[in-house]
């Protein structure tokens, strides 16, 4: 079957949840710089997730553009993906709120690590479908980036027992671990179609 569809929707979604979260930053009644003081947790919870949404949006659209079709277990593997970032808005939401409270960012921490795994899974199940030559599978390699970003989440959590937001630390450093551009797929790519190209 096509990919069109499963791009589509998981664009559609990725944007619903975006605009949740923006929904959730309520302006104060005074207008006043120190009004919006007690704003600041919200604020900083929604720039992180927004960021990660945004980083998953871009590696999803890439991801997708490396394969020619899609099968039942990979678009079960796309739900199961988005089910896990469908929850960002609520965990972002909770941790804003709470002011960075130990159990809020836990549980924010766990999302990103079950989110984190859907991606993983979906990837393999990418690349059972195209074969273990794919250019997917070429781009991926090893995933290091995937399975480091998972290990450094799943370390971080026993850190809020200390100090509550010290979890946050970890999760900006691997939002900026995927920010640097990651271009294997996109030069695998280039060089597939360079490759067809001289053959033609």
């Amino acid at each position: 079957m096509t990919k069109g569809r499963a791009e589509a929707f998981s664009d559609g979604v990725m944007a619903i949840l975006m605009t949740i979260m923006v929904l959730e930053l309520k302006a104060p009644d005074e207008p006043t710089l120190a009004a919006l003081r007690p704003l600041i947790p919200t604020l900083l919870s929604y720039v992180l997730s927004f960021i990660y949404l945004g980083i998953y949006w871009n590696n999803h659209h890439h991801l997708l553009q490396a394969v020619d079709h899609v099968d039942g277990r990979v678009l079960w593997a796309n739900l199961h993906l988005l089910f896990w970032l469908s929850l960002v808005p609520f965990v972002t939401s909770w941790m804003g709120e709470n002011h960075f409270a130990a159990l809020p960012v836990v549980l924010y921490g766990v999302v990103l690590v079950l989110a984190g795994t859907a991606y993983f899974i979906l990837t393999r199940a990418l690349i059972a479908l195209h074969g273990t030559k794919s250019t997917l599978a070429a781009a991926l390699g090893s995933d290091f980036k995937g399975k480091i970003s998972v290990l450094l989440y799943l370390i971080a959590l026993p850190l809020a027992l200390w100090i509550s937001w010290l979890p946050c630390v970890v999760y900006v450093f691997v939002a900026i671990i995927w920010l640097i551009p990651d271009r294997r797929i996109e030069k695998r790519l280039t060089e597939d179609g360079s490759l067809s190209r001289a053959r033609r």
